[in-house]
């Protein structure tokens, strides 16, 4: 019995090149020159790609600038147990909004809330699925026995103050200052 040959999948493969490209440069330009301040042909030009991939695949530039926001998030952890869970989404969160594209990322998506109906929506849709995301992680540990806090108690205790300080100029976060935010969480 002779097996059906499946055509072999490539991970990433060119469109996942034009997204990275895509997203770099937008990042990049927010970071150079703020929100509004560029047009898709920018980001086009600074990726190396066709006007046309873009519109084709985004439709617009804020509709790009939301993915570019959207997917910025930090993963999600698993590591077993609560505390776990919060301390590596803490060093992540304070490791991403801190790196090279992060504070542009922010900046990003606090214009984004703040430029109409449109840029409202596509905030409560990140939020939404940040929101998700973490209740999923307290659920995962009230599955195992574990007393998480609500979601807003891990945005005010842990994501709020990390959030702050890079908004207002703290860009250097240390593990020590994010595990005793965590810490202070779970007492």
């Amino acid at each position: 019995m002779e097996e059906e040959r499946q055509p072999a999948r490539r991970p990433g493969g060119r469109s996942a090149r034009v997204r990275e490209a895509v997203h770099h440069a937008v990042t990049e330009l927010v970071d150079e020159f703020g929100y509004g301040n560029f047009s898709v042909g920018d980001v086009a030009a600074r990726a190396g790609v066709a006007d046309s991939s873009i519109y084709r695949r985004w439709g617009g530039l804020d509709a790009l600038l939301a993915d570019v926001a959207r997917t910025a998030q930090s993963p999600i952890p698993d590591t077993g147990s609560l505390e776990g869970d919060l301390r590596a989404y803490a060093a992540n969160v304070a490791r991403d909004i801190t790196g090279s594209a992060g504070p542009a990322v922010l900046r990003l998506a606090i214009a984004l809330a703040a430029s109409g109906p449109d840029g409202a929506r596509l905030r409560d849709e990140f939020l939404d699925e940040r929101y998700g995301q973490l209740q999923a992680m307290l659920d995962r540990s009230r599955q195992r026995g574990e007393r998480p806090p609500e979601v807003m108690e891990v945005i005010d205790h842990v994501l709020a103050p990390v959030y702050f300080r890079v908004v207002f100029g703290e860009e250097r976060i240390d593990p020590a200052y994010t595990e005793g935010l965590v810490e202070r969480l779970l007492r």
